[in-house]
């Protein structure tokens, strides 16, 4: 069994596995945002400027170096956090990145949340209970899940609850006008509602969550769902589960203490690349409810070709994409105590 000294190690080497992968992430989006259509000095001088302002901008910019040059101020102006500043808002992208994060890591963690505690019991019975209504059922979501993009389905849900039944509220952003946020401590207004004591707000602030966060969950829940389901089916048909019933075990403790914590470990290493798949689909989702968040963002800042804001955003996603997969190896270490035994 390895002991806690060798768990560290073992996170330590995933932390140094990391950096050559976010370093090629960063790379890469700065070749990729230069390649982008239209001038930002242009944009940013103005419509009336003329060649010799925009000749100028372009140099206070730094645009006028070389790509090599550019990189490496990037770099260290990234290393003492600055990020620069965001053509589209004026304000450095630092500031941007995080008063909006909060609302986007609200929208996904919530989602992902809400589609494991769906995804899981019912991708076990539908398991244990193959070829009944619990079984199509669960093929039926992960169909709808996979087949249905997300945008189609936040204004299926739209059209269908504010429209038709009035039940949500105007897809307006993150709370309705009518009321003050709460004070921020964490960024997350249900969070800080429930620290502030101001329930009608939290009321409020789930209401407008309520459709994004279905909308997403509908999309990460059909793989969830799927790997469940499968994992389970071949865990209840290994010999050690066979075992188990022969030894006169009761039926639950087979199904939960044998199985499922086995049929979890492929589990757990879905939600690393569903949480990828979430952070392109929250893009969408966010343009459709007009959510405040860095996917809005984003899509403003390639508008207008920003440099520093585009870069930004894909830096930030990189770091939560790796940051989340770190986690995860680390909750697979503990869930598998062969992981991190030496060879």
């Amino acid at each position: 069994m390895p002991t806690i000294l060798d768990k560290l190690r073992k996170v330590a080497l995933r932390l140094l596995q990391a950096l050559p992968t976010v370093f090629g992430i960063l790379v890469v989006c700065f070749l990729l945002t230069r390649a982008l259509p239209g001038d930002p000095a242009a944009y940013f001088a103005g419509q009336m400027a003329d060649a010799e302002s925009i000749e100028e901008v372009r140099r206070t910019l730094g645009l006028d170096k070389p790509l090599p040059m550019q990189f490496v101020t990037y770099v260290g102006d990234l290393i003492q956090g600055d990020l620069g500043m965001a053509i589209s808002t004026g304000q450095p992208v630092m500031s941007e990145l995080a008063s909006r994060l909060p609302a986007s890591l609200e929208l996904t963690l919530g989602a992902l949340l809400l589609s494991f505690l769906i995804a899981v019991p019912l991708g076990v019975l539908a398991a244990t209970r193959p070829n009944t209504w619990v079984d199509h059922t669960c093929r039926f979501l992960v169909t709808a899940g996979v087949s249905l993009p997300t945008f189609f389905t936040g204004l299926a849900l739209m059209y269908v609850f504010y429209y038709l039944l009035g039940w949500a509220p105007a897809p307006m952003g993150r709370l309705d006008m009518m009321y003050l946020p709460p004070e921020q401590v964490t960024g997350f207004l249900t969070i800080d509602a429930i620290i502030a004591g101001e329930w009608e707000v939290l009321g409020a602030a789930l209401a407008q969550l309520a459709l994004p966060l279905i909308t997403l969950a509908l999309f990460t829940l059909a793989p969830i769902a799927r790997m469940t389901r499968a994992a389970m089916l071949q865990t209840l048909g290994s010999d050690f589960v066979r075992t188990a019933r022969a030894a006169g075990l009761s039926g639950r403790r087979v199904l939960v203490t044998y199985a499922l914590r086995n049929a979890l470990l492929p589990v757990v290493t879905t939600l690393g690349m569903v949480f990828s798949f979430v952070l392109g689909a929250n893009v969408l989702v966010e343009k459709v409810f007009a959510w405040p968040g860095i996917g809005s963002f984003a899509v403003e800042a390639l508008v207008v070709s920003d440099y520093a804001a585009v870069q930004g955003f894909v830096l930030s996603m990189a770091l939560l994409f790796v940051t989340l997969n770190l986690l995860i190896d680390v909750i697979y270490t503990l869930i598998d105590p062969r992981v991190g035994e030496e060879a």
